[in-house]
């Protein structure tokens, strides 16, 4: 089988390590890649976001199947398109991974769905945003509504941080954006849940704890993701069950009332407060760096994995687990 991984980040070499292992993948094509994919995969210098050159290369190589890593083009439509042009793609379509491109569609689905999350207003005027922010408590969470490579976070601890955090947003930080999102803070522990869905069946995929403040201590600016372990240390049966019948089964059953379904991995950005999940956000793919440490204690081939989900035939699969413990590290200059 020939495999394209379209992203060029830690992600996807964790993808990449995966696919390598199994028996019935016999080259990979990385687009574009990193300096890591280069010493397993075939890197492809291609702009992620030309789906006319991608569907040519694909097309031209006689791929198999491409796996979409990032976000963005799962949110631009990069599947629907590949399916249109009867290419096996592995990802959600555009309509569902508006769960992670747009936070105030997300926050609007759990309010109509009942998913627990943090109470929120929206705001699509500087001025009424500004005045909220003056009489309410804190702290408080503000965030850009679209993608923002993870970075569209703030935890303001008064109205300094908050009035700057709305400021940086309407004037186009992470692109143009009418409007802004702000949450209670919610106290307690941070999990990454995710699960692998084939449109119809849905298997757990491992826990991780992810660490997205720059500084040592856990304090300084959001990242993307300075490190991880996994599993979660906050992991049991009890929150599983939870996990899977308050959040994930009605954010499905949503998607299926939008006439649409879920295929792809799904990763749930929680909040565990007393044993009880609140969901935070949702990202409609592998996280990284959570990937890094996930995909390391997979026993099952993950292309069987892939390969079942694109068939329709998750349930038949047994996913296998190692019970180590894993940790990734992400080092980076100052600035």
């Amino acid at each position: 089988m020939k495999i394209g991984i379209i992203g060029s980040g830690g992600r996807e070499h964790a993808l990449c390590i995966a696919l390598k292992k199994s028996g019935m993948v016999n080259k990979i094509y990385c687009i574009p890649g990193n300096a890591g994919t280069k010493l397993i995969a075939t890197n492809v210098d291609l702009q992620i976001d030309d789906f006319k050159q991608i569907k040519e290369f694909v097309i031209n190589e006689k791929i198999d199947l491409i796996i979409v890593g990032p976000e963005k083009p799962l949110v631009d439509g990069l599947v629907d398109f590949l399916e249109e042009n009867k290419i096996k793609v592995f990802g959600p379509n555009k309509i569902a991974s508006q769960l992670e491109g747009s936070k105030i569609f997300t926050k609007n689905l759990c309010k109509k769905y009942n998913i627990p999350s943090a109470d929120f207003r929206i705001f699509n005027k500087l001025k009424t945003a500004l005045k909220f922010i003056k009489n309410t408590n804190y702290p408080l969470v503000v965030k850009a509504d679209g993608l923002a490579a993870g970075k569209g976070v703030y935890i303001c601890e008064n109205f300094k941080e908050a009035n700057t955090a709305i400021n940086e947003i309407f004037n186009g930080k992470f692109g143009i954006s009418n409007k802004v999102l702000i949450e209670e803070f919610l106290n307690g522990e941070e999990m990454s849940f995710f699960i692998i869905s084939d449109g119809k069946n849905v298997k757990k995929f491992g826990t991780a704890q992810d660490h997205k403040r720059v500084n040592e201590g856990d304090v300084g600016p959001n990242t993307g993701g300075m490190g991880a372990y996994s599993p979660s240390k906050i992991e049991n049966k009890e929150l599983d069950e939870k996990i899977l019948n308050k959040i994930i089964q009605p954010t499905l059953k949503a998607l299926k009332d939008l006439n649409t379904n879920f295929k792809g991995f799904l990763y749930a950005g929680l909040m565990i407060v007393n044993n009880e999940p609140y969901l935070i956000e949702y990202n409609v793919r592998m996280g990284d760096p959570e990937c890094q440490t996930i995909l390391p204690r997979l026993k099952t081939d993950f292309f069987k994995i892939i390969n079942a989900v694109i068939e329709e035939k998750l349930e038949q699969l047994d996913i296998k687990w190692d019970s180590k413990k894993t940790l990734s590290i992400v080092l980076c200059s100052k600035g």
